[in-house]
């Protein structure tokens, strides 16, 4: 497998980190750790039968990774996207020079390709594989330029610091863009590619989706709605209700940003949109703004579920006791990254140590007996 000379030495990272959810079962969390130019916090917790969020932070002594893949359709792709798209980054980055926006997009590029041969090597035996797609949310810092590359709507906000009348204050900035047709500009943009289509988007279910179908416009995965000759195969037929395809309806181009980070940017939140559908921008930035760094991700997702449990007229405590599955009706797999862009005053952190590579990933399944299983057959199928 690609790049295993450079990966097999992390893949013991890419497990299970201690931390539990304070009572709540289905939630797991790593209050807090160093990357080379400060603090990060990550937190899930899971509402699916099958944890369809996956997450990562990479770190070195000259650069911090960050990705959030909230998968849709079962977990196979945002896990194929856990496993591949942090290695694709590492080898283009070298074959180039350094990162850049080209380097990224490059990453997306084979990711995508690598997946959708995936899926047409299972469709004989897993049909059902050719449903499942990714949102994708990565964030690179290397030499104080902060890149952002997105597809779907995850999202991540900055966290900026002005003096207002002689006091500190903070003001929430989204870096990346919502790709999802309840935003009328991407709806316009979805039917500007299809003109020929009225049906391209339809209000259903309460919700603006893509043939009805789906709220995201980009994605990894979701192959049957980017292959028109997989959307017609026999076995895929017998799986699903396909529509008639003639061109994809998705796209797997990512939006990508950068920027120099300056002195008064404070932080970063990266988050699935579990989180966003619960918190404003600015509600998220206060709350980690007025409270202490550790264990802040594990904060935002449990005020993201007090708000869940409110629209339902019922207590945190009540939902916390909900097993995964039934939960989802409550609210989404939830997944939260912090990172913070300077050390704390008074801390004991120099920076990484020379050529230091640490990680952090979510389990694949929250305290799931049978999560590990599922990554060694999911590994064994994408090797």
């Amino acid at each position: 497998m690609m790049l295993r000379s450079w990966y097999r030495p992390l893949e013991r990272c890419f497990g299970r980190v201690a931390g539990g959810g304070g009572g709540d079962g289905l939630m797991w969390h790593a209050d807090l750790k160093q990357h080379a130019s400060g603090d990060y916090s990550i937190a899930v917790v899971q509402a699916n039968s099958n944890l369809e969020d996956q997450s990562q932070v990479l770190t070195s002594s000259s650069a911090t990774y960050v990705g959030v893949y909230d998968g849709h359709g079962g977990p196979e792709a945002s896990r194929f996207v856990n496993k591949h798209l942090f290695p694709y980054m590492h080898k283009f980055a070298t074959e180039h020079g350094g990162l850049s926006a080209d380097v990224i997009r490059k990453a997306f590029n084979a990711t995508e390709e690598e997946f959708c041969h995936l899926v047409k090597r299972s469709l004989p035996w897993k049909p059902q594989i050719a449903s499942a797609g990714s949102c994708c949310l990565v964030g690179a810092i290397s030499n104080d330029v902060l890149y952002v590359a997105n597809l779907g709507d995850s999202r991540v906000v900055l966290g900026r610091g002005v003096d207002e009348d002689k006091k500190k204050k903070v003001v929430a900035e989204r870096l990346s863009t919502d790709h999802n047709v309840a935003v009328e500009e991407v709806r316009k943009e979805v039917q500007a590619l299809h003109p020929d289509d009225s049906h391209i988007v339809v209000y259903t279910r309460g919700v603006w989706r893509i043939k009805g179908i789906i709220q995201v416009s980009r994605s990894i995965g979701d192959v049957y709605l980017k292959k028109p000759e997989i959307n017609r195969d026999p076995i895929f037929q017998q799986f699903g209700n396909p529509i008639p395809l003639k061109r994809p309806v998705m796209n797997p181009e990512p939006s990508i940003l950068n920027r120099k980070l300056r002195p008064e940017d404070l932080f970063l939140i990266f988050a699935s949109d579990g989180l966003w559908e619960q918190l404003t921008d600015e509600a998220a930035v206060e709350i980690v703004f007025k409270n202490p760094r550790a264990g802040i991700a594990k904060r935002l997702v449990r005020a993201a579920i007090q708000e869940a449990a409110k629209k339902r007229e019922m207590r945190y405590d009540d939902i916390k006791k909900i097993k995964k599955g039934t939960r989802r009706h409550f609210h989404d797999d939830i997944t939260v990254i912090v990172i913070y862009l300077h050390h704390q005053k008074g801390s004991s952190n120099g920076g990484l140590k020379n050529n230091v590579v640490g990680c952090t990933s979510a389990p694949v399944d929250i305290f799931s007996l049978n999560a590990d299983q599922a990554e060694v057959d999911l590994l064994q199928t994408i090797s």
